[in-house]
C-alpha cells in the first residue's frame, strides 16, 4: 500500500471546508469516497474531488472494499459508535473531538483498536502544528526557567439554538467543543497532568455550558483557563516560567483566526518573535496519520492521550457541581 483511500462519514460544513479539502491536498493520501444522503451537500466536495465515491448511508461507506480510513466528523454523541463500527469494518479512524463525552466512553473504543490492529485517534490537529512542537523545545530546553503558571482562552461567539454546538443531546457545550484543546494544550505543552481543578465556574444555557473559568493544579504550576461560547473571537497559551515569558498568539486556529506566532521574553525589553506562515495543521495531521499506518511510525496524539483530555474535562465539570 503506497497510500491512504479515505472515505469521510457524513457530509458535515467543518469536513467540507477544512478536513476534506487537507486530505485531499495531503501527501501519502486520496479522498475516495463520502457518505451522505444529500446530493446538494456532496456537490461540495466534488467541487474541489470530481472522482469522488458518493455512499446513500454511512454502512455503505464501511462496505466500500476500496476505502482504507475513515474520518468521522459527526455530532459528537454519535463518535464512539461509529468509531467502533469503523473498527470492526477494517478501516482505520481518524475521529472528530471529542472521541467521547466521558472519559470512561474511549475505553471501549481503545478495545477495538486494540483487538483489530487499526489506528484510531481523536482530530487534535494542534499537536501536529509546528508551533507546539517549538513551544514544547523552549520549555524543554530551559529558556523559560522553572515553569509556574500556563493561562490558556479559547472563545467565539454561536447562539444559535438550532446548530448542534448548543444542543445538549447531540453532546455540545463549550467545554466538548473548544475545551479540549484549552485543556489539552497545557497537557501537551507541558506533559504533566492535573493533580485537582481548585475552581469551575460554568455558566449554562438550555442544558449546554457556554463559559467556564477553570483554576487548576498541576502539581509543579497552576493553571488557569477561560473558554467560551458566548463571548468575542480570543485565543492565547502563555507559559510563565521564572525565567521567560512564552505566549502562543494564535495557538488553535491558525491561518484562520491569525498567523501563528511566539512570543519569547526572557528579560525586560528583549522579545523574540518566531512566525509559522502557511502551515495547515489539518494536512499535516493527515499525513502524520499515513505515515503511522502505512510507514509504522509512532503517532504523536494517541487515544490514550486524548482520554485524559477528557478526564481532565470531567475534573472541571465535577468541581463545577461542587
Amino acid at each position: 500500500m503506497t497510500h491512504l483511500r479515505w472515505g469521510v462519514l457524513g457530509a458535515s460544513n467543518f469536513a467540507r471546508q477544512e478536513m476534506a479539502p487537507a486530505i485531499h491536498a495531503a501527501k501519502g493520501a486520496e479522498l475516495a469516497a463520502l457518505a451522505t444522503s444529500s446530493p446538494a451537500k456532496a456537490e461540495g466536495f466534488r467541487a474541489f474531488a470530481p472522482g469522488l465515491r458518493v455512499h446513500q448511508d454511512y454502512a455503505a461507506l464501511l462496505d466500500d472494499s476500496e476505502v482504507d480510513a475513515v474520518y468521522i466528523p459527526l455530532p459528537n454523541h454519535l463518535h464512539v459508535e461509529w468509531a467502533i463500527k469503523a473498527l470492526d469494518a477494517g478501516k482505520h479512524v481518524l475521529c472528530e473531538k471529542p472521541l467521547g463525552l466521558k472519559a470512561a466512553d474511549f475505553d471501549p473504543v481503545i478495545d477495538a483498536r486494540d483487538r483489530t490492529g487499526l489506528l484510531c485517534a481523536e482530530g487534535f490537529m494542534i499537536a501536529h502544528h509546528p508551533q507546539m512542537q517549538r513551544a514544547r523545545e523552549l520549555l524543554k530546553d530551559g529558556s523559560l526557567g522553572r515553569l509556574r503558571h500556563v493561562s490558556v482562552a479559547f472563545s467565539y461567539f454561536n447562539d444559535d439554538p438550532d446548530n448542534i454546538r448548543n444542543q445538549a443531546q447531540a453532546g455540545g457545550g463549550a467545554m466538548p467543543d473548544i475545551g479540549v484543546y484549552a485543556c489539552g494544550v497545557a497537557r501537551l505543552l507541558t506533559g504533566a497532568e492535573p493533580v485537582a481543578i481548585s475552581h469551575a465556574g460554568i455558566d449554562w444555557d438550555n442544558g449546554v455550558d457556554t463559559k467556564a473559568l477553570i483554576d487548576a493544579d498541576f502539581g509543579d504550576f497552576t493553571y488557569s483557563a477561560m473558554v467560551s461560547t458566548r463571548m468575542a473571537p480570543r485565543q492565547e497559551v502563555v507559559l510563565h516560567g521564572d525565567k521567560g515569558v512564552l505566549r502562543l498568539t494564535c495557538p488553535f486556529n491558525a491561518g484562520v483566526f491569525d498567523q501563528a506566532e511566539l512570543h519569547l521574553e526572557t528579560e525586560v525589553g528583549t522579545r523574540t518573535v518566531e512566525r509559522f506562515a502557511n502551515v495547515n495543521h489539518y494536512v499535516l495531521q493527515v499525513e502524520a496519520f499515513g505515515r503511522s499506518v502505512l510507514q509504522g511510525e509512532d503517532y504523536p496524539c494517541a487515544l490514550e492521550f486524548s482520554q485524559g483530555t477528557q478526564r481532565m474535562i470531567d475534573m472541571v465539570y465535577a468541581a463545577g457541581k461542587a
